[in-house]
């Protein structure tokens, strides 16, 4: 598949996995047709939305029968780039960032981590879950040498500025930032934050709700 890639709103971008989600999980059910409708009930949401969304992909479907369900995949698989892989650099070894090496998943999703960073002697020069780790010191040529674009940033607040500017200066183009901190870089840097706070108090305030409901 060549076609062209289009922009896309980000509320699309962020809802065409989920709908691959459920893609798969019906092909895994031996069916071989989809409608919009039976994607949206799935997800309680309008079905008008899910055909807009999936009509960016280039796909289009037939009147009473929907998708072929394997083309609509390859579609949104090629539309989000997962059919490329591509390598990125990780910077930060705690908790998350070990736990990230270690979701192999993400190889399906087209992100192919071939090297980890920090600054902790003890780490330096060995593996984590087969990945190297290599000093920090070393970011910036090893970026530019590989032409690294996609840098995934798993350290401290206090540290998150000053690695992304690394990063950049390296030539990454797209961050990945797990520190909740709102980054200052240039314009033309892709960031997608991931404050995983700001979830976890979604879902703490709506159980305290719900405790309160049932006292």
């Amino acid at each position: 598949m060549t076609k062209k890639l289009i922009s896309a709103p980000l509320p699309t971008l962020k809802r065409l996995p989920r709908y691959l989600h459920i893609l798969q999980d019906l092909k895994a059910k031996g069916i071989k047709q989809v409608s919009a409708t039976i994607i949206a009930e799935e997800l309680g949401i309008d079905s008008i939305q899910v055909r807009k969304d999936l009509s960016t992909t280039g796909i289009i479907g037939k009147p009473k029968i929907g998708f072929e369900l394997n083309e609509l995949i390859d579609h949104i698989v090629h539309f989000l780039n997962w059919d490329n892989m591509t390598d990125a650099f990780l910077v930060g070894l705690g908790g998350l960032g070990k736990a990230i090496l270690g979701y192999d998943n993400f190889k399906n999703y087209g992100l192919n981590i071939v090297a980890a960073f920090d600054t902790d002697p003890e780490l330096l020069d060995t593996k984590v879950h087969c990945v190297g780790v290599f000093d920090i010191k070393k970011l910036e040529d090893l970026a530019q040498r590989m032409k690294i674009h996609i840098g995934v940033l798993t350290v401290p607040v206090s540290a998150a500025q000053e690695v992304a500017e690394k990063m950049v200066a390296g030539g990454i183009k797209a961050i990945w930032n797990f520190a909740p901190v709102k980054l200052k870089l240039p314009d033309n840097i892709i960031i997608e934050n991931v404050f995983l706070s700001q979830s976890l108090g979604v879902l703490t305030h709506r159980l305290a709700q719900l405790k309160n409901t049932e006292a």
